[in-house]
């Protein structure tokens, strides 16, 4: 397998050069920035380009140009924001300080270089509390859902009391936790502005 690897630091990068020859990778070029990784892989077409997340801007570039082109990325922290426009597949995201072993590293390489995805389990871990930040509706119970899902389609309390065979005030009940939960404002219209979330998010 032919890879490129992008380091700014020169001992780092002798250092990740000297683990990839000995794991059997042929390196074909090394950079020390972004725009040298670029060149390199224009040049050289590598199966993988192994980088240091300061060259995240070519990296993009070399997905947008050669996206059969593997990715990984070997980063200081784990910031979801970093692997947009990296695409879904192909791509590896390690934290240095957690690659307690080279055999984690090399792996993560052939595992990228066949078109998988190696994503660090913190990173993952950030991906989805920023997706349920992102989804409010991702906070409400399945009773809510349905009685949310009623107010839309034009039922009043009664209608969605009976159809779910709960009583009025337990469908008051769960209202008040639903307003809560999307933060609608308080005023007349928090009804409307309820569903009117709902449909958008539909």
């Amino acid at each position: 397998m032919r890879i490129v690897i992008a380091e700014h630091s020169l001992l780092a990068r002798a250092g990740l050069v000297r683990l990839a020859e000995e794991a059997g990778f042929e390196v074909v070029a090394e950079a020390g920035d972004g725009v040298e990784l670029l060149r390199k892989v224009r040049g050289h077409r590598p199966d993988v380009a192994v980088l240091g997340d300061e060259a995240l801007a070519a990296a993009r570039t070399v997905r947008a140009e050669m996206p059969s082109v593997g990715l990984l990325v070997l980063a200081h922290q784990a910031d979801p924001a970093q692997l947009t426009g990296l695409g879904n597949t192909g791509i590896g995201y390690l934290l240095r300080d957690r690659i307690c072993e080279p055999g984690r590293l090399t792996d993560a390489i052939r595992e990228v270089g066949r078109g998988g995805s190696v994503l660090d389990p913190q990173l993952v871990g950030r991906m989805v509390d920023r997706r349920r930040r992102a989804d409010p509706f991702s906070g409400l119970t399945r009773r809510e859902r349905e009685v949310l899902a009623g107010m839309a389609d034009g039922e009043s309390n009664r209608g969605i009391a009976c159809r779910l065979f709960l009583s009025e005030r337990a469908v008051e009940r769960h209202i008040t936790a639903i307003f809560a939960k999307l933060a609608v404002p308080e005023d007349g219209h928090r009804r409307v502005l309820a569903v009117l979330a709902y449909l958008q998010a539909a």
